[in-house]
C-alpha cells in the first residue's frame, strides 16, 4: 500500500532534522557546549591558543580537537563571525515535549514567548536574561523565528546550553495550552492599557507567560487576542522605547519575585 504524501513528507522532514548540524563558535559558546552532556558533538576545530584556553573543557568532553592555522580557519562560518579560534559542530538540542517542559509543578514559573522575533542576536540576549532571572523556557514558533545558530549561541554567551529554547508549530495554539495548564498570558506592547508592575503584583502567585512581539510589527492579531492582558513598560520620556531583548529583561526582572519553581 502506497504511503500518503503527508506521511512521506513527515518522514522526510524527520530525516532532515536528524541530519541537521550547526557550528557553534566563540570561546564561551564552545566551552559551554563541550561541558554540556546533553549536547551531541561532532567536530571540534581550534587554534593552538584557543586549545590552551579550552583545555579543561576539551578534556572533560573527551573530544580530539583539530588544531587549525588561525589564518586558514577551515570551518564554514560567515566571514564576519568572530570565532576567537574555536568552532564546534553539533546537533541541535532536544528539550523534550513542550507540555512536559512547561508543566507548572510547584511554585509559579515564568515563560518568555516570542512572536516573530527573527534576529538571532535578540533571541540570544533574551536567552541570557532568561537564565539570569530564572525563566523556565523561551518559546517561539517554528516559522518566523530565529533558529538555533552559531550567532545566536555566541550572543547567548553559553546560556543556550542551559536555558530551554523551544519552537512550537503554532504560538497562539500553544498559548491556549498554557492557559489550560494554569498560566496567565501577559502581552507586552507600548500601547498596553495595563502596567507591567501592577500585573506582576496581581499575578505573583500564578504561572506567568510573558509574550513579546518583534520590533516594529509587534504582536500579531491572534497572539494579542489570545493574551489575558496587554501591558506596557512605562517610559520616563514621551518617546522612550526598548528593543525586544531589553523589554524581555525588564519584564523578567519586574516579575522575578513570583518565580518559585
Amino acid at each position: 500500500m502506497k504511503k500518503p504524501s503527508w506521511v512521506i513528507d513527515k518522514e522526510r522532514a524527520r530525516r532532515a532534522a536528524a541530519a541537521e548540524t550547526l557550528w557553534l563558535f566563540g570561546l564561551h559558546a564552545v566551552r559551554d557546549a563541550l561541558c554540556n552532556p546533553a549536547r551531541a558533538r561532532l567536530r571540534l576545530v581550534v587554534t593552538r591558543n584557543a586549545a590552551d584556553k579550552l583545555a579543561e573543557a576539551i578534556a572533560e568532553s573527551g573530544m580530539e580537537p583539530e588544531i587549525a592555522d588561525p589564518r586558514k580557519f577551515p570551518v564554514p562560518l560567515d566571514p564576519g563571525s568572530v570565532h576567537q579560534g574555536a568552532a564546534l559542530e553539533v546537533k541541535p538540542l532536544d528539550w523534550g515535549k513542550f507540555e512536559d517542559l512547561c508543566e507548572p509543578g510547584q511554585g509559579a514559573p515564568r515563560l518568555v514567548l516570542l512572536d516573530r522575533v527573527t534576529d538571532p542576536h535578540n533571541v540570544g540576549a533574551i536567552l541570557r536574561s532568561s537564565e539570569v532571572f530564572g525563566a523556565r523556557a523561551v518559546i517561539a514558533p517554528h516559522h518566523h523565528s530565529a533558529p538555533e545558530t552559531g550567532a545566536l549561541a555566541k550572543t547567548a554567551s553559553g546560556a543556550l546550553e542551559r536555558q530551554a529554547y523551544v519552537r512550537v508549530r503554532n504560538l497562539a495554539d500553544s498559548m491556549e495550552v498554557l492557559r489550560d495548564m494554569g498560566y496567565v498570558l501577559i502581552g507586552l506592547d507600548g500601547d498596553g492599557e495595563g502596567d507591567l508592575a501592577e500585573a506582576a503584583a496581581a499575578f505573583a502567585d500564578r504561572p506567568l507567560a510573558l509574550v513579546l512581539g518583534a520590533e516594529g510589527p509587534g504582536l500579531r492579531d491572534r497572539t494579542r487576542k489570545t493574551c489575558d492582558q496587554i501591558v506596557r513598560i512605562p517610559a520616563a520620556g514621551a518617546f522612550g522605547s526598548l528593543n525586544v531583548s531589553n523589554a524581555a529583561a525588564v519584564a523578567l526582572y519586574a516579575t522575578r519575585k513570583q518565580d518559585q519553581g
